[in-house]
């Protein structure tokens, strides 16, 4: 049996619009506005027409959507979910980084 595995390569150098991030997730503005006032993600640009997006921002709101859909968190919930999973990433890179040397 043959399983096949769809993903994406993120490179987090790309820079999007506000309008390229809802396409990409499919969500409407304002709910990536409330990701922004939540500090899930932090756009480069003072107001939203010219807000820039990286990669990076891309993955934590794909992050945050599966956590409301697969686990039922609400956005306060998720944000903090994934900026303690964005620790623990950075702890154990760190932890690695320390063990081989």
């Amino acid at each position: 049996m043959m399983s096949l595995l769809n993903g994406e390569l993120l490179d987090e150098e790309i820079e999007l619009t506000l309008g390229e991030l809802c396409r990409a997730c499919r969500l409407p503005a304002d709910e990536v506005i409330e990701m922004v006032e939540q500090g899930l993600i932090d756009p480069r640009g003072r107001e939203p027409a010219r807000w820039r997006f990286t990669g990076m921002s891309l993955r934590r709101v794909r992050c945050a959507q599966r956590l409301q859909r697969d686990l039922g968190m609400n956005m306060p919930g998720a944000a903090l979910a994934i900026d303690l999973l964005d620790e623990l990433k950075r702890l154990r890179m760190r932890l690695r980084r320390l063990e081989s040397e």
